[in-house]
């Protein structure tokens, strides 16, 4: 488990998972365990600029704005409709695949 913390080294959650992109399966995004013990919450953090450290990931958003990014449950899975609201959050260019394909898969 890795904690993540923002720019300024302020711990926003725990690490959950990797997303690549489909394009370069390259890490794009991570999700990050959000939330009350029992209201838990995954949001979206690009991995872009993203620095790792003994026992952490350091992003380049500040927690405030993690903290507001597209969510899904614990268990749940980003439906590919709001895949484009996930890279808006965070100002940056979307573009599905050629044929329409998802952006992003789960690793």
């Amino acid at each position: 488990m890795h904690d993540v913390v923002d720019r300024d080294g302020k711990k926003i959650g725990t690490l959950e998972s990797v997303y690549v992109d489909t394009a370069t399966d390259e890490p794009s995004f991570g999700t990050v365990t959000v939330g009350l013990p029992t209201r838990h919450r995954l949001v979206f953090v690009p991995l872009d600029g993203a620095l790792v450290g003994p026992g952490y990931l350091k992003v380049a958003f500040a927690k405030s704005q993690v903290k507001d990014a597209p969510a899904i449950d614990t268990d749940g899975v980003l439906p590919a409709e709001e895949e484009p609201a996930v890279f808006a959050h965070y100002e940056l260019p979307y573009t599905p695949g050629e044929g329409g394909e998802r952006r992003l898969a789960r690793r």
